[in-house]
């Protein structure tokens, strides 16, 4: 079952409608959940705990799938411009023990200079990248909802083609915590915000600043750079204009994958979503050469994600060339704003 069709209300049988209302039903304990932390740590009965450089946090209102990752990218190149030592923490979801996660393994490639530290205690993450890393500045990649640890620019990601994750809490939507949340954020950025019209973006704003009264606001998409071919290899994206293309993704919102690959002039002709962060195991590997196999056209080029190839870490699977999609984060508006915030939460003069 697809649950974005679930929990859309696109699927209407009977069967679909029990299961949204038994998923509306554990939203409740969810909410009590999330309403119970936050308030502990709004009355200061939790502890929120400072760093000894400044922490900038890029995070999510709902589950996976914002365009995040080149976010963090961003904000990391743009604090190295500026001469400082800059370490990315996370919590590393997915990782198997001992190795880095799929979204670490694709910072690392684009950013080779900046160190990333997983934890789940992002507390004593931030104590590692400052005391023995000697960070000046450190990114907490997914941190708004981590809020023991203290922050100096609390930055929101909001996905323009699901903003609000079908406005309701886990399980029964996308949303990890209330919309009102975003008062915390000192910034929102509407990604992807070139795939919805003007209407939507300005209805989209309107909500967010009933919360976000006094946040910077900025818009941005995301920019098709390159096709990369593992390891290293780029070529253009003129390369699969009017040519056929399956895809295969393991990210929170394959259809904007899906939307972006036909913006770019391919041929889609076979999608597969596999779960976010899925590990590409043996077991899958198969089940996608034998997916690849009944395409009976050994020209259609399967592309991925970059968060997938560095798992894959083939060129070729089935006979077929694998690339993946090399995307950049490019403001539409808001940008001089942004760093203008990014500045104000470093004590270090321009």
């Amino acid at each position: 079952m697809d649950y974005r069709t679930l929990l859309s209300g696109e699927r209407k049988d009977p069967f679909a409608f029990c299961l949204r209302g038994a998923l509306r039903i554990a939203e409740v304990p969810y909410r009590l959940g999330i309403g119970f932390r936050n308030r502990g740590f709004d009355k200061g009965k939790r502890e929120i705990h400072r760093a000894d450089v400044p922490v900038i946090s890029i995070g999510n209102l709902t589950t996976g799938g914002t365009g995040k990752t080149p976010l963090v990218s961003y904000v990391a190149r743009y604090l190295r411009s500026r001469d400082l030592r800059v370490a990315i923490i996370s919590r590393g979801y997915g990782a198997e023990a001992g190795e880095d996660n799929d979204e670490a393994m694709e910072l690392a490639r684009s950013l080779p200079d900046v160190p990333h530290v997983q934890d789940s205690d992002r507390v004593e993450a931030a104590r590692i990248a400052a005391e023995e890393l000697e960070t000046e500045v450190v990114i907490m990649d997914d941190g708004f909802q981590h809020r023991r640890l203290h922050r100096d620019l609390d930055i929101v990601v909001i996905d323009a083609t699901n903003p609000f994750g079908y406005q309701h809490l886990l399980p029964r939507g996308l949303l990890r915590e209330p919309i009102d949340s975003l008062s915390r954020a000192d910034a929102i950025i509407l990604s992807r915000a070139d795939l919805v019209d003007d209407e939507a973006r300005e209805s989209i704003r309107r909500i967010v600043t009933k919360h976000a009264t006094n946040s910077v606001w900025a818009e941005a998409v995301h920019a098709p750079q390159a096709l990369l071919q593992w390891p290293h290899k780029e070529r253009s994206l003129e390369s699969i204009v009017g040519k056929k293309v399956a895809l295969v993704s393991a990210i929170g919102n394959p259809d904007a994958f899906a939307a972006t690959m036909k913006r770019c002039g391919a041929e889609v002709v076979g999608t597969k979503a596999l779960p976010d962060h899925d590990r590409y195991s043996r077991e899958t590997v198969v089940s996608l050469e034998a997916w690849l196999k009944s395409f009976e056209d050994p020209s259609i080029e399967l592309i991925c994600t970059h968060k997938d190839l560095v798992k894959l870490q083939t060129d070729r699977l089935a006979g077929h060339r694998v690339s993946a999609l090399l995307i950049e984060i490019r403001f539409t508006s808001g940008e001089s704003e942004l760093r203008e915030a990014i500045n104000a939460s470093l004590p270090i003069p321009d």
